[in-house]
């Protein structure tokens, strides 16, 4: 890889990590399309995601929290069994990609939906817990399945069914990713599997882009912009499982 090849990727990194981080996710899903679409093998791609994951998810938790989004009675319903159905996710073989193409429309078509509708809804109500409960378990077993941290799932469940405003969804989507993607890593290294040494540069630039965008879309952004943010991170995401970037 050339050195200009080389900024380009770190620049890439860094606009992902603060759009992504914008709107209360990590960028697992742009990571992984920038990433292989620089040609770097999968066994570097899949650790170096994660970690970057990992890193934004923890600052953009912090921001959010910190903001006063946070709550913990609407996380937790959501992550109790995500993390357990995650791991199995990752265990489980898809022989085909026409799962992930069915995916990647739903996400196409929620970005859609998004870039229309702007605004939240003027009413919201939080779920039963044991809808929470089995819709975490369900988006975890989708995270394991498509290898993202599962907020790109809940953040459109949250807000279509109303069950949170914009920045309070952001709030449960980043620790949800943070702690999804912390059991995907756990399992990478158990397999004893070294973390790639790539993954260090791509950390400082990712870490200083998920601040700023942590911090603007927490405390400066309005609703408005982060949605129309989030139909930008769901239109990626949508393409990549797609069309296999």
């Amino acid at each position: 890889m050339t050195t200009t090849e080389l900024a380009l990727l770190h620049l890439a990194i860094a606009v992902i990590a603060f759009l992504y981080a914008s709107v209360g996710h990590a960028g697992a899903s742009g990571y992984i399309a920038t990433l292989t679409l620089a040609g770097l093998a999968a066994d570097v791609v899949r650790p170096t995601a994660l970690v970057l994951n990992i890193l934004v998810a923890t600052l953009t938790t912090y921001q959010f929290a910190r903001a006063g989004h946070f709550a913990w009675g609407r996380f937790w319903p959501f992550a109790l069994l995500s993390v357990p159905a995650a791991f199995l996710g990752g265990t489980i073989h898809v022989p085909t990609n026409l799962f992930k193409i069915m995916v990647g429309v739903v996400l196409l078509l929620s970005a859609a939906r998004f870039a229309v509708r702007t605004e939240d809804p003027s009413s919201t109500r939080f779920p039963p817990r044991w809808v929470a409960l089995t819709a975490g378990a369900f988006l975890g077993l989708l995270s394991g399945l498509t290898g993202t941290g599962g907020g790109i799932f809940l953040t459109p469940m949250m807000l279509h069914l109303a069950w949170a405003r914009t920045k309070e969804t952001a709030a449960v989507s980043a620790p949800f990713i943070l702690v999804n993607s912390v059991s995907g890593l756990s399992g990478f290294l158990a397999g004893g599997r070294p973390l790639p040494s790539f993954a260090a540069s791509l950390a400082v630039v990712a870490v200083a882009a998920g601040f700023l965008g942590g911090f603007l879309g927490s405390r400066r952004f309005p609703v408005r912009t982060i949605r129309l943010t989030l139909a930008a991170v769901l239109l990626i995401a949508g393409a990549k499982l797609t069309f296999g970037l």
